[in-house]
């Protein structure tokens, strides 16, 4: 078996350390950083020939440098004789544009899905697509995990949280909150929206039973937070006695910070450390759940060419 090397880039090195404490091993020794007019540089300060080697390297805000990084590192790696790379992305930027939904627009997680390919991935390892068809986008192996079991395993240790109902933000989203709803023995209900804007949407009503109930709102990302107050807005309308929301990605951007606070409805926002929470955006109303354990469990796995369907039982 060929020696595991784990490398990180500036997007979230302390989930890539964190990962390298649950597998008992170093980091691998990178330098990434820039040249006076603003280029990426990346050096390799180890000898990685015929190693296994994964990069942690969400492409979160800020995307294209996160993206050149990541690209630059594959690259790097290629050319350092790596027996293969893969890309570890926990955050899989780009993926909102996965189809023409209107005359002369970009698929950009097609063209994110061929840079990374065409600069030396071997596969690529990500979590909760913002649209399952992206791994279809890839000539390469995808491993697509999901943060389910992470938040699942929080909410069961909630005590005295009885009378649940799992809520997709919209109908895109039923598989996701099926899974939870599923998993948490809790009924499931449905945001219509429909949107007025690249990035605003309009809560119209709930479809399923609400009232009385505590609701958890499920979703892959959160940018703005506008849509989510919608639904909180709209649950509270509705009858629903304690509200949370579930977010794989908080990307949070714009307002979120400003939507966060006018909406006192919400309980709490749970997210996973996908994207390194700022501490412009931290508040007492957010909870971070790590999911280094289940990175860490996918690389050996890949590494040892074990089965990684088996995380998803």
């Amino acid at each position: 078996m060929n020696k595991l090397v784990i490398f990180s880039g500036n997007a979230n090195p302390k989930l890539a350390d964190n990962i390298c404490k649950k597998l008992k091993i170093k980091l691998g020794d990178i330098s990434v950083d820039k040249f006076p007019e603003g280029e990426i540089r990346v050096k390799i300060n180890e000898n990685i020939r015929g190693k296994d080697v994964f990069i942690v390297q969400p492409t979160c805000p800020p995307p294209n440098d996160n993206l050149m990084e990541l690209l630059i590192m594959i690259d790097a790696s290629k050319r350092a004789s790596a027996q293969r790379i893969t890309a570890v992305v926990p955050y899989y930027g780009y993926a909102r544009q996965d189809r023409k939904d209107q005359p002369r627009v970009p698929i950009t997680a097609k063209l994110v899905a061929d840079l990374l390919t065409v600069a030396g991935s071997s596969r690529v390892l990500t979590m909760d697509l913002h649209a399952g068809q992206i791994q279809g986008f890839f000539d390469i192996p995808l491993d697509h995990l999901f943060a389910v079991n992470v938040f699942v395993d929080y909410f069961k240790k909630m005590k005295g949280k009885r009378d649940l109902v799992v809520v997709s933000p919209d109908v895109g989203g039923i598989k996701m909150a099926r899974a939870y709803a599923k998993r948490l023995d809790a009924e499931l209900a449905i945001v219509d929206k429909r949107r007025i804007g690249p990035s605003k949407t309009e809560a119209v009503h709930i479809l399923g039973e609400v009232k009385g109930k505590n609701a958890i709102i499920v979703d892959d990302l959160i940018s703005t937070g506008s849509s989510l107050v919608q639904a909180v807005d709209a649950l509270k309308k509705q009858g629903s006695k304690e509200v949370y929301a579930a977010i794989s990605h908080g990307v949070l951007v714009g307002d979120a910070m400003k939507n966060l606070d006018k909406c006192k409805a919400l309980k709490e926002l749970i997210i996973t450390d996908s994207i390194p929470l700022s501490a412009k955006n931290r508040h007492p109303r957010i909870k971070v759940l790590t999911i280094a354990d289940l990175l860490a469990e996918a690389i050996i796995r890949i590494h040892r060419e074990e089965s990684v369907s088996s995380l998803f039982d």
